[in-house]
């Protein structure tokens, strides 16, 4: 994943604290938005929402790797999402999101919106989002997807 490899970059460019008692790595604002792949407004909004700790010192936040990495383990993930109990998008059972099958299928999700409601691909509903099988996405790619094989006589003319 590009997070990890951004992660393990953030390694090279750490900032070590100024505190004789203390050398915990620490990474400014521009650093941990680099990190995480967002902008630095996100990085600001989640440290005032006391989402991800940071200290202020005079003018410059600093936030230690530990605290970064303990935002981006518990950040909200549509991938985490549960209903009745269960991973809503559990890849490993076939069950796909549609903006998943859109990658998948290699076309817009409001393509597989839309093939959703006019009933060309089968999806379920699980509270608020649209789940898809494995093997409803391999049915809609063959039925509607593919290209039909031309015949003898276009391939001559």
């Amino acid at each position: 994943m590009v997070e990890d490899t951004n992660w393990e970059d953030a390694q090279a460019a750490i900032v070590e604290e100024d505190s004789p008692q203390s050398s915990q790595k620490l990474v400014s604002i521009t650093e941990a938005a680099r990190i995480n792949n967002v902008t630095r407004q996100a990085i600001y909004v989640a440290i005032k929402q006391r989402k991800l700790k940071a200290t202020k010192n005079s003018t410059r936040w600093t936030i230690h790797l530990n605290d970064l990495e303990d935002y981006r383990r518990n950040k909200y993930s549509r991938t985490k999402s549960t209903f009745e109990g269960e991973l809503l998008f559990n890849n490993e059972k076939g069950y796909y999101s549609v903006n998943q099958t859109a990658r998948i299928l290699g076309v817009p999700a409001q393509k597989v919106y839309y093939a959703t409601r006019i009933g060309q691909l089968k999806a379920h509903r699980k509270g608020a989002a649209w789940v898809i099988h494995v093997e409803d996405i391999q049915a809609y790619k063959q039925a509607y997807l593919q290209l039909p094989k031309k015949t003898g006589e276009q391939e001559a003319g």
